[in-house]
């Protein structure tokens, strides 16, 4: 798909990711339909950029059903938003754990719904969701998080095969761990050496060839972890002893506690 003119619907777009992913694709021509809960980054973002603002609470289904309303026809969605959910799940609140449900997994299925039978109907169109590496290898302290981007990541690989006949197409993109914006960096953990990072940049040109080139799945991360994340796949038990002995359980403390005021 060539994004220039095209209607982008993009969720989460106040978070440092989004913010990316924004720039990218208005630097590519996309109309933008920016969506987030915090007004005073929505706006200027959207100044900047020329776009539109629809200011929703994804965690409120019937904020959700305001935004399908409001957003109009939509060419391409990008399900960006996310709430961290690192932690033990004993220390959450069933109300954070509803929260977190409601947000990465429950959102983007309601909208994917939504817009993927009327961009068949217009002869085509793309949804990108944003999972996770988490969503391929599941650590201490992110069972939850985990829940929510396997599930994603699951729905998405499904929704691939069910419009690819359509001319829907739909990309699930996996950041690892990413410098200088996003969960990870503001929970403002440290990694163990060797563990590469990469940049808000990479996600969001990542996320522009998933549309541009109709990629299925995409990761952003450096070899070793993307290798890392398969063998967890293959042998999750080995795969879990080698994180323990890398000081996974470290990092999953740091993100939690880094993470607790944003549930």
């Amino acid at each position: 798909m060539d994004v220039s003119g095209k209607t982008v619907l993009l969720t989460g777009a106040t978070g440092g990711l989004g913010q990316a992913i924004a720039r990218a694709f208005a630097r590519r021509g996309a109309r933008l339909v920016l969506t987030g809960r915090r007004t005073e980054v929505l706006e200027p973002l959207a100044a900047q950029l020329g776009a539109r603002t629809i200011a929703v609470d994804l965690a409120v289904p019937a904020e959700v059903d305001r935004l399908i309303a409001e957003a109009g026809d939509v060419d391409v969605l990008i399900a960006n938003a996310a709430l961290p959910a690192s932690g033990r799940i004993e220390r959450f609140t069933v109300e954070e754990i509803d929260r977190a449900l409601a947000v990465n997994l429950r959102a983007p299925i309601v909208l994917a719904r939504a817009y993927a039978p009327a961009m068949a109907q217009r002869g085509g169109g793309h949804i990108v969701l944003m999972s996770s590496l988490s969503g391929k290898a599941a650590m201490a302290g992110g069972s939850l998080y985990s829940a929510t981007k396997f599930g994603l990541r699951g729905f998405g690989l499904a929704l691939r095969e069910d419009w690819r006949d359509r001319g829907v197409g739909v990309s699930v993109v996996s950041p690892g761990f990413i410098r200088d914006a996003g969960m990870f960096h503001d929970a403002g953990a440290t990694l163990p050496p060797g563990v590469g990072t990469r940049s808000p940049e990479d996600v969001a040109e990542a996320t522009l060839r998933a549309v541009e080139r109709n990629r299925g799945e995409v990761e952003v991360a450096p070899p070793q972890l993307r290798l890392g994340a398969l063998a967890s796949q293959v042998v999750p038990e080995l795969a879990a002893r080698v994180a323990r002995r890398m000081g996974a359980g470290k990092v999953a403390g740091e993100l939690a506690e880094g993470q607790r005021d944003k549930r």
